[in-house]
């Protein structure tokens, strides 16, 4: 059991390094949107893609490590939490603060890439909602009203919009 709890902190504390390299992303992030610097975006974009690929198989080995341990506690995989080990490890006392560091730092990790995401995605909004107003600015000024536009060949042989000097024109 000790080397089951073992690999699930070494797992855990991988991630959580995962997890701060993604907050590192996305502070990063913050100043390029707003620089609107789209090669530096796209950069950190693949880099965040790269850690995410490696966060993935870190929770699939976090998944089989509490597994592995509901097993031999004879508890429900489906049902077992980091929360419910960590309560479960009384008599364990080195391995329970271990976990609970841990579960602490993660919680704390993530906590900040959410609040950075979260401001990242504001300003990405505002950001899209700028491009939309020039976008419509500009078809606003490409289907204005041509007015005061004429040339000198407006008005050839005395006709001016289908009138002719002196009359009519019939034929529209």
């Amino acid at each position: 059991m000790a080397s089951l709890l073992e690999n699930l902190v070494e797992v855990l504390d991988r991630e959580n390094a995962e997890y701060e390299k993604l907050v590192l992303l996305a502070e990063r992030k913050t100043p390029t949107i707003v620089k609107g610097d789209l090669e530096d975006l796209s950069q950190i974009t693949e880099d965040e893609q790269e850690i995410v690929g490696r966060l993935q198989t870190m929770e699939k080995q976090r998944a089989k490590a509490l597994a592995d341990i509901a097993n031999v506690v004879n508890r429900d995989v489906e049902n077992m939490k980091l929360k419910d080990l960590i309560q479960m490890l009384d008599k364990m006392p080195k391995q329970q603060e271990q976990l609970r560091d841990i579960h602490e730092r993660l919680k704390v990790t993530i906590d900040r890439l959410k609040t950075a995401n979260s401001k990242n995605q504001l300003l990405l909004s505002d950001k899209l909602e700028m491009v939309e107003f020039d976008l419509n600015m500009i078809k606003a000024l490409k289907s204005a009203p041509q007015t005061a536009n004429y040339s000198k060949d407006a008005n050839t042989n005395g006709q001016v919009l289908g009138i002719f000097h002196g009359g009519f024109d019939a034929k529209q």
